[in-house]
């Protein structure tokens, strides 16, 4: 599990202020290897540690006033997320360049992550710290796929369960897998476009807007609340969990499990995934409560907490966290559980490479 201790902090401030690494790594080692889930993860053993401590210190010296600036401009005060930054940001950069240069061609990532689990957070961070290292990064969701407004609207007419954007089939998979294809096999110099969506428009239905021109790009983190999952077996919804009840909830839970077949040959293009988890995935709808009450606390127009309920809900019924996210962690490359406070607590993978 990720430490957040002040003598880490410490130790971190003083390579800062240009202490060599050599006389701390031995106390950083230990640190690294005493959860063996995460040292398995991040591949770090006894022999490897000391190795991947010293180039993780010269990138936290590299990428640190960068990552300050990041975080005055999106999470707060740095040094409450300085010892997040070593523990997790730094190591996940180090794994996806590592990944990049051995594939010789551009890496699609892939982020798994219900609400509130952190996805754009984690995307601003690795970009800036990426980017700071030359690595041209790019933050792309599934968001952005959405049909039009238009062709919602005609989806509805046919699917009236439909009620809100982001359960599957309303988004425009054909579209997601061109622009995936151009992004892995790019043409030097030549502009890709992508896909954007502005969720504020059209009375907060949200629509299409005009795309966005990205050329040279090496890393693509390709995050959504269902990328990478993948249909169940139907007797699952038999016994579902609640807010699945009644036959409508089964049969729209259903449809929603037949349509992620769709989505398949879009998964097919990540070269990896992680799972931002949440073990406890009722946490979705008390963060969202506590962002609508800031939201209306500073003068803006909010949910009310029933109409958050039945929103989130909605989702549920969709595609169930128990059902659907919980067997993904068996496919993933890396999972990030997400504590209570937003945290990220332990870090670890089921999957290894030799396992078929």
């Amino acid at each position: 599990m990720i430490k957040s201790s002040d003598s880490l902090r410490q130790t971190l401030k003083a390579l800062l202020d240009g202490r060599s690494l050599q006389s701390d790594w031995q106390t950083l080692a230990p640190l690294e290897l005493t959860d063996a889930g995460r040292a398995a993860a991040f591949g770090m053993t006894a022999s490897t540690v000391k190795r991947q401590i010293q180039q993780r210190g010269e990138m936290l010296r590299l990428v640190y006033s960068v990552f300050c600036e990041t975080c005055d401009r999106h999470l707060g005060d740095p040094e409450h997320h300085l010892t997040t930054l070593w523990q997790l940001w730094l190591p996940l950069a180090q794994h996806l360049i590592q990944q990049r240069q051995a594939l010789h061609r551009p890496l699609i990532q892939g982020v798994l992550g219900g609400q509130g689990s952190g996805k754009t957070t984690l995307g601003i961070m690795l970009t800036a710290i990426l980017r700071t290292l030359g690595y041209k990064t790019l933050s792309w969701s599934l968001d952005d796929l959405y049909k039009t407004y238009a062709d919602r609207v005609q989806l509805q007419a046919h699917i009236p369960q439909l009620i809100w954007r982001g359960p599957p089939g309303t988004h425009n998979v054909d579209v997601g897998i061109q622009v995936l294809d151009q992004l892995r096999q790019p043409t030097a110099h030549c502009s890709i476009a992508l896909p954007r969506f502005d969720k504020s428009l059209r009375n907060g239905m949200g629509d299409r807007v005009a795309p966005e021109l990205v050329q040279d790009i090496d890393i693509v983190l390709f995050e959504g609340w269902f990328v990478g999952v993948q249909p169940v077996d139907e007797s699952v919804f038999d016994s579902a969990p609640a807010p699945i009840e009644s036959l409508s909830d089964r049969a729209f839970a259903q449809d929603c499990n037949r349509r992620l077949r769709d989505y398949l040959p879009l998964w097919e293009k990540l070269d990896r995934l992680w799972v931002l988890y949440l073990p406890n995935y009722h946490l979705s709808k008390q963060w969202r409560k506590q962002a609508e009450a800031r939201m209306k606390a500073s003068g803006k127009a909010g949910m009310t907490d029933a109409e958050i309920e039945a929103f989130v809900e909605y989702f549920w019924k969709a595609l169930h966290p128990e059902l659907f996210i919980r067997p993904t962690l068996e496919r993933a490359d890396l999972v990030i559980e997400i504590n209570p406070d937003h945290s990220p607590g332990a870090v670890y993978r089921q999957k290894y490479p030799n396992d078929q």
